[in-house]
């Protein structure tokens, strides 16, 4: 039921309200029965708000609620009086989501903050009354200008998963089982490819009530970026993470190319994850002795930070943390 509540991808057809009219109202009163132009403008239309909610991880409050409609704007009155701006509609979302055009795939924004609020679509601005219209050759214009028409657009929000730490691996790695050890979160586990179908967040803690968080995403493999697998799915979540763990099973024939293929994808998939900091870990180390342990450090990457542990048995689990925080912290 928990990967069924995880949905980072939602379509919905935003519909912002009109503005309202103009009024051309024209001043009467007993001692002023002809008093000029005194009509006020109509209220904007309502617009459609994204605002950031660091308490969501997930959009599955949107999934079915397909057709979002703002308030229309009231019309301008007499004395002046501006009309009442539409209703807006403010949806509350995750933090690390992206909103885009569905038509066109333009990226519009990213809610990175707690609280932060952008507008997805606006409303239509309400029109001018006919005070504005009067001059020295026409001073009662009978006039004045309509609101303008809301906008109905589809967009697409997508979840980029924040995390300090960011698993990446071919599947049955053991990234859930490390998730599992060294956090409270509870993946599911099992001895077959593909367990996990959707990201886990664990938070970590660390020494002197420090901690930080790591993100499990469902496992990689060869030609992820052109779709297999899971494919773009959950890529996009490495995006958002500031280290990246390489998990390599010691059962592994090559790690060394093994690491290649997974750091080909995600070179493929978006180059600029080459910039961001890594830490390798060989997985399920308590199958080998220290002397298989000496042979596989020299066909492992020279400049990368490589422990080896074991989730099961704990065996270097504090050597990782250590190694994930001073790196985190550089």
């Amino acid at each position: 039921m928990a990967d069924q509540n995880f949905v980072d991808y939602v379509k919905i057809c935003c519909r912002s309200g009109k503005g309202g009219a103009g009024s051309a109202h024209l001043h009467r009163a007993k001692f002023n029965p002809k008093g000029g132009p005194d009509g006020g403008d109509g209220g904007r239309g309502g617009h459609v708000i994204l605002q950031g909610n660091k308490q969501l991880w997930t959009l599955l409050h949107l999934k079915y609620r397909k057709h979002v409609i703002a308030g229309h704007g009231q019309h301008g009155a007499a004395q002046e009086m501006t009309g009442a701006s539409g209703e807006d509609v403010i949806l509350e979302v995750p933090l690390g989501t992206v909103a885009k055009d569905a038509e066109t795939g333009e990226t519009h924004f990213e809610i990175t903050e707690d609280g932060e609020t952008q507008i997805l679509v606006s409303g239509g601005r309400g029109g001018l009354g006919n005070v504005h219209f009067k001059s020295a050759t026409n001073q009662t214009p009978r006039y004045a200008q309509p609101g303008e028409p809301g906008k109905e657009e589809w967009k697409i929000l997508e979840l980029k998963l924040l995390a300090d730490v960011g698993l990446v691996g071919f599947p049955n790695a053991g990234k859930s089982t490390l998730l599992s050890s060294i956090s409270a979160a509870k993946p599911k586990i099992a001895d077959y490819a593909f367990t996990t179908l959707t990201p886990n967040l664990g938070v970590v803690p660390y020494r002197d009530n420090r901690s930080f968080v790591v993100a499990d995403i469902p496992g990689i493999i060869e030609d992820a970026h052109l779709g297999k697998g899971l494919g773009l799915r959950f890529l996009r979540h490495i995006e958002r993470n500031a280290v990246l763990l390489f998990m390599i099973s010691c059962e592994e024939d090559e790690p060394a190319k093994t690491y290649q293929t997974l750091n080909n994808e995600l070179k493929e998939y978006n180059p600029e994850l080459m910039d961001k900091p890594r830490v390798i870990a060989i997985s399920k180390s308590d199958l080998i002795d220290a002397e298989w342990e000496t042979l596989l450090r020299p066909q492992l990457p020279k400049n990368i930070p490589v422990v080896f542990i074991s989730a099961v048995s704990g065996y270097g689990l504090d050597k990782l943390k250590d190694v994930l925080w001073r790196t985190l912290n550089d």
